[in-house]
């Protein structure tokens, strides 16, 4: 391949240090994701030769919009950048699109592109099945947009939700009264919410009622009007359990279902969510948005992980023959 030379101007010389990161660090990651490529840098102007030096230019374009929106660039949105600007992806749309402020002032922004295809069909559709393995923020995206969507005055309340699969008979077994018995089950979703809110005026909302949280077999019914609502771990719900909770769905509501088709643990292996894009396609109102080892916002270790076990089923299909 026949070398080429570019040279990339910063509109700002105060961008420099924030392009090229501490002692260098963001350069560095760079220069290693794109051995082939020599980089320059002097002044305000960064000069780039050899191989991919289209790529390398449109990474650091991607930086400075990123840095001109306000947000702040670490080794991780280095690499996410990189990643997605391989794979032809608009990293500077994606990762700043920004749904809320936390009450500790922190932007909540999706980090991955079907992070933001998920909050877009979220934005379109009275219900969202988002469908994907541990790390890729289904449920802390979904508290999100269910506490956006009361502060904007959507809805009147927030309904937490999820099937107690794994208590069974020993949830009687537990200390306290039921709200103490299923409590630990609802953590990751209380966490989450604390998150977004001010833990004064989360407490405040559960006593009202305005946030209620209850298992799945609380729903039957009921007609849940100008609410939002989160099923979370929805893949441990029988066939049944998710007609029924379906068919609870009232005016003026929005609905998040979260799943991990991975991670099925109900009874006889039936899940509910199983199928069911095949049996709901053409309905209007209703999306769907599956994830991936890409979309994984943990560890990096999780999203190798991650990627293993989707391997490793890709690999058990093709052996058996099986769809």
């Amino acid at each position: 391949m026949q070398d080429t030379k570019v040279k990339f101007d910063l509109p700002v010389n105060d961008l420099m240090p924030d392009v090229l990161g501490q002692s260098d660090e963001l350069l560095k990651i760079i220069e290693s994701s794109f051995p082939e490529t020599k980089i320059h840098v002097r002044g305000n102007q960064i000069t780039i030769e050899g191989e991919n030096t289209n790529l390398v230019e449109q990474v650091f374009n991607e930086m400075v919009i990123m840095l001109e929106r306000g947000l702040q660039i670490d080794a991780n949105i280095v690499n996410k950048t990189i990643e997605m600007v391989m794979e032809q992806e608009n990293p500077a749309e994606v990762l700043t699109t920004e749904l809320l402020i936390t009450a500790k002032g922190k932007p909540v922004r999706a980090k991955s592109v079907g992070q933001k295809n998920y909050l877009d069909t979220a934005s379109k559709n009275v219900i969202t099945f988002a469908i994907g393995p541990a790390g890729t923020g289904k449920s802390w995206l979904a508290v999100a947009l269910a506490v956006n969507s009361m502060q904007k005055g959507e809805v009147d309340r927030i309904i937490l939700t999820r099937p107690l699969v794994e208590a069974g008979e020993r949830v009687g077994f537990l200390p306290g009264d039921l709200m103490a018995k299923v409590d630990p089950y609802f953590r990751p979703l209380y966490d989450a919410l604390f998150d977004m809110l001010d833990p004064e005026k989360a407490e405040r909302l559960l006593d009202r009622g305005q946030i209620e949280v209850a298992p799945l077999a609380f729903m039957r019914g009921r007609t849940l009007n100008n609410s939002f609502i989160i099923l979370d771990e929805a893949q441990n719900t029988t066939p049944e359990q998710m007609k029924m909770f379906l068919t609870r769905i009232g005016f003026g509501s929005r609905v998040i279902i979260t799943g991990d088709a991975s991670q099925v643990d109900v009874p006889g292996g039936r899940s509910g969510i199983e199928g069911l894009e095949n049996i709901f396609a053409g309905i209007d109102g209703l999306g769907f948005v599956k994830l991936g080892s890409r979309d994984v916002v943990r560890h990096r270790i999780v999203q190798d992980i991650v990627k293993a076990y989707e391997n490793a089923g890709r690999q058990f299909k093709k052996n058996t023959g099986s769809k």
